[in-house]
């Protein structure tokens, strides 16, 4: 736990008994079968909810016996012991990035080091002294000695929540083991340092704008670990990283594309409805007074169990019922996101096909009505080797195919850096949200010229959506709009469940139906409406009108 640890509030008791309820059973094995699953199918669910479920183990019991001081400490010691029989502490999706399994230095092997150093630290003498050097051990040998290593660690330089992350956790095992050592002063001193240089890359990879390029769950890993190692790193030398201009922007990602009723946009690999840890959320108001926590977390909330969200929670969460309204209108001119909220609300974004957690979608929008994205973004598909190699854009979630998009002479828009929008215009006032995008580089067609999709939103709920096309030659378009609802169709129109309706001049439409895993390998139900034309050779434009109810 972080030093200087107070009793939870009373209004965690909620979390306390879910502690208590996954505390018992047996741990999970990681047997070989298991580990082998990976390198021989691409498939990471089955490993890795054994991995999560012994974490889960690992995190109740460490809380149960931090928080009580008469805990029986053999189920824990048990656990413990068991952690260091592991073959690897990373991820088998990982170990590319490490070489040597036993030493490779990825996120969870650094949040494991975490969880295990903040828990013999706590404990003290409590533990017996067999289970405490052994975990000791392994951690330095797992994780400090190739931190401490003058090599280069292949995510050093990834510019995203890798570095916030295992520097962060490693950093944060550093200070809980070695903090009180002057013996181990020189070591100390070293791995902070690398931590400061991998929080200042992490730092890098934000426009001015604190937009987060991978969405809020990946805001809620990344700078949640920037946090937590920031507020150790100034207890221990009073150094503070929160001071950093760019960090009061970031804090306010989150609050900044809400989409209402508890959702947020979920461009990227992110899911409409994130999880913000209680602790991180106060922590933050604390700081820079953005929205406290409004909701009681649940154990369960975070599927990986990380201990820095969970310990941060039971040590700094305080309600509060003080509520932020939220600007009805967000525009991030560094992601290119735009979004305007209020009975109904509209997101769309530009950005470039590169991105990290890339999906290829520049132009795509959100409509949100009634606590429902209505057109939709589907977030992240499965994450298999697959999604994460060469072929991901063959799965739906990350492709054009999965966005509402144009397709232009049967070509998808394509990945890449260059393969980016230009904004044209952004302007919002009382009556309108007008936000122009030029979209002609995401395509590589022999015969276009221009694509440029201006969009006027009116927070009664209307939308006009209009592509301006120019061409060399006849260009068959597909206007693409998706949708985990169903639309009725009719002529010149589509209705998602009396929700959001379409009025168009396409000649010719048509319905797909697909079904796709998503994150957690569920199949994910989704439909997408193809309104067919040609644009003739010079400029033409078409418009489509969608009305919310």
């Amino acid at each position: 736990m972080p030093s200087g640890f107070a009793p939870p509030a009373a209004a965690l008791t909620s979390l306390l008994r879910d502690i208590r309820a996954a505390a018992d059973g047996p741990v999970p094995e990681l047997s070989f079968t298991a580990y082998r699953d990976f390198f021989d199918t691409g498939n990471r669910v089955r490993y890795e909810r054994l991995y999560f479920r012994r974490r889960a183990r690992l995190a109740a019991r460490a809380a149960q016996a931090l928080l009580d001081p008469a805990a029986d400490l053999g189920p824990l010691a048990d656990t413990l012991w068991s952690v260091c029989d592991e073959y690897t502490w990373a991820l088998p999706a990982h170990i590319h990035y490490g070489g040597d399994p036993l030493r490779c230095l990825d996120l969870f092997a650094a949040e494991t080091a975490h969880t295990l150093a903040e828990t013999v630290a706590g404990l003290g003498d409590r533990l017996d002294p067999r289970v405490r050097d052994r975990v000791r051990a392994e951690i330095d040998r797992r994780v400090f000695a190739p931190y401490l290593d003058e090599q280069a660690l292949s995510w050093e330089g990834f510019g995203n929540n890798w570095e916030a992350v295992c520097g962060g956790a490693t950093g944060m095992a550093a200070l809980a083991l070695l903090g009180d050592s002057a013996a181990d002063a020189p070591r100390l001193a070293a791995m902070l340092a690398r931590g400061r240089r991998a929080m200042d890359r992490y730092l890098a990879g934000f426009g001015d704008d604190g937009g987060c390029v991978e969405g809020v769950d990946y805001w809620v890993y990344g700078f949640g670990y920037f946090v937590y190692f920031a507020e150790g790193l100034r207890e221990h030398t009073g150094e503070d990283l929160l001071a950093a201009p760019k960090v009061r922007e970031i804090a306010a990602f989150p609050h900044r594309v809400a989409l209402g009723d508890g959702a947020y946009v979920p461009f990227s690999d992110a899911t409409e409805r994130p999880w913000l840890p209680a602790g991180l959320l106060t922590r933050l108001a604390e700081r820079f007074g953005t929205p406290p926590p409004q909701v009681v977390p649940s154990f369960h909330d975070d599927h990986c169990y990380r201990w820095a969200h969970l310990a941060r929670t039971l040590a700094w969460y305080r309600p509060s019922a003080r509520q932020a309204a939220a600007e009805p209108a967000t525009f991030l001119p560094d992601l290119g996101w735009v979004l305007h909220r209020g009975r109904h609300t509209f997101a769309a974004r530009g950005g470039h096909n590169g991105e990290p957690h890339n999906h290829n979608d520049l132009g795509h929008f959100v409509l949100h009505t009634h606590g429902e994205s209505v057109l939709d973004d589907l977030g992240p598909g499965e994450y298999t080797a697959d999604y994460f190699g060469d072929r991901r854009y063959d799965s739906l979630h990350p492709s054009a195919r999965g966005h509402s998009v144009p397709v232009v002479d049967g070509r998808l828009q394509l990945p890449g850096r260059d393969r980016a929008a230009k904004v044209l215009r952004y302007a919002a006032d009382a009556e309108a949200t007008h936000f122009d995008l030029d979209l002609t580089a995401a395509y590589e067609v022999d015969g276009l010229r221009s694509l440029i999709r201006r969009f006027r939103w009116s927070p009664t709920g209307r939308l006009e959506l209009t592509d301006e096309i120019v061409a060399d030659r006849p260009l068959p378009i597909e206007e693409v709009f998706v949708s985990r609802r169903r639309p009725a169709l009719s002529s010149g129109a589509a209705d998602w469940g009396g929700l959001v309706t379409l009025s168009h001049t396409c000649p010719a439409v048509s319905l797909d139906e697909e079904v796709a895993p998503d994150l957690h390998a569920r199949p994910d139900r989704v439909y997408r409406l193809r309104c067919a034309f040609t644009a003739p050779a010079g400029r033409s434009t078409r418009e489509f009108r969608f009305y919310l109810a």
